[in-house]
């Protein structure tokens, strides 16, 4: 599997808004969408900061996964996101290879983007989601 490279950095936090305006304040990102994806538990912000991407992760619950994050570890990064041309291709690859997979088949991710996720056990300890961006 070849990574076309970093697609964003998922940051997990308390309060959204309070989040994007510190994004916008001290790096000049600029909002590039925000949506509420109840199946995921998040309300999610994605800047835009210079080239790179971050997405901002606010719980809709505690008992939804990056609820269960922020209650273990606090606020802070919770994943990194690879672009890659096929998710189905490449889960099929690192699934051949024995990567553990939290996805085994590809799902629709926060914007409408296909996406799956990597066990963090799979990559260093690093919660890894694969995506692809049209």
């Amino acid at each position: 599997m070849q990574a076309r490279g970093i697609h964003h950095l998922g940051v997990a936090v308390e309060d959204l808004d309070e989040a994007v305006t510190t994004y916008e304040r001290i790096f000049g990102a600029r909002l590039e969408h925000r949506e509420t994806v109840l199946d995921q538990g998040v309300e999610a912000a994605s800047l835009k900061v210079g080239d790179g991407r971050v997405e901002l992760l606010a719980s809709l619950g505690e008992e939804t996964p990056v609820g269960k994050f922020l209650t273990e570890r606090g606020p802070g990064m919770h994943h990194v996101a690879y672009e890659v041309a096929d998710v189905r291709a490449a889960i099929g690859e690192l699934a051949e290879q024995g990567v553990e997979l939290v996805d085994e088949e590809p799902r629709q991710g926060l914007f409408g983007l296909e996406v799956a996720f990597l066990h963090p056990n799979a990559v260093n300890g690093v919660l890894s989601e694969l995506v692809h961006d049209g």
